[in-house]
């Protein structure tokens, strides 16, 4: 199982997925507060995680919006 930032309904998340070849599995996500983390190496984690991954989540299922 992998986990790494992103933004989902245009709020920042930490999600869950698991990787099978070229497909993701999604396996859920919880929605975290920028605040709480403080370090720069987690800082440059979400800036560099949000860029690539911009999702929206409706009837359990995700969808990449870029």
């Amino acid at each position: 199982m992998y986990w790494s930032f992103a933004i989902i309904n245009n709020r920042l998340a930490e999600i869950y997925f698991e990787r099978k070849g070229r497909r993701v599995k999604f396996l859920g996500h919880g929605y975290v507060n920028a605040s709480e983390f403080k370090t720069k190496t987690e800082k440059q984690a979400i800036a560099e995680d949000t860029k690539k991954v911009n999702l929206s989540y409706h009837n359990r299922e995700y969808h990449r919006k870029n």
